[in-house]
C-alpha cells in the first residue's frame, strides 16, 4: 500500500504551527551567532521550512546558505550541532517530546529556477503564447 505525500493542505494546522514556532527557534538561533561553530559564524543560513512528523517527534529542517555557498561545509556543521538545537529548541517550545531533527539542504529554489530556464526556452514561449 502507498502513502500519500504530505502536501501543506493536507497537514494540520498544529502540525503547521509547530513547525513553523521551531523554524522561529532554529532561525534565532543563528542568527544570533549562539551555535559556537566556525563555519556557522562564517556563512548566512536560511531555514527555510520545517516540516513536523504527525506525532511531533520527528522535524525535518530544510536549510539554504546564502547564496548557496559551502552547502555541503554548512550542512555538516548543523549535522554536528543537531544536539544543540534539539536541546534549545525543546527547551524553548517546552513540547511533550524534544523532536528529533534532521537537517536537509532545500532544493526548492534550484527546481524553481529549473522550471524558470524550462518557461523560457523560445519554443515553449511560442506554445504558451
Amino acid at each position: 500500500m502507498s502513502r500519500q505525500q504530505s502536501t501543506p493542505e493536507t497537514r494540520s494546522v498544529r502540525l503547521l504551527k509547530v513547525g513553523e514556532q521551531v523554524r522561529h527557534v532554529i532561525s534565532e538561533l543563528l542568527t544570533r551567532q549562539q551555535v559556537h561553530d566556525d563555519v556557522l559564524s562564517a556563512h548566512s543560513v536560511s531555514v527555510t521550512e520545517v516540516r513536523m512528523s504527525p506525532d511531533l517527534r520527528h522535524a525535518t529542517v530544510f536549510v539554504k546558505p546564502l547564496l548557496g555557498a559551502d552547502e555541503e561545509a554548512v550542512l555538516k556543521a548543523l549535522r554536528t550541532n543537531t544536539a544543540y538545537f534539539q536541546k534549545e529548541v525543546a527547551g524553548k517550545l517546552r513540547l511533550k517530546y524534544a523532536a528529533r531533527i534532521k537537517f536537509l539542504p532545500d532544493e526548492s529554489f534550484d527546481e524553481a529556477s529549473r522550471i524558470d530556464s524550462l518557461l523560457d526556452d523560445p519554443r515553449v514561449r511560442r506554445d504558451l503564447g
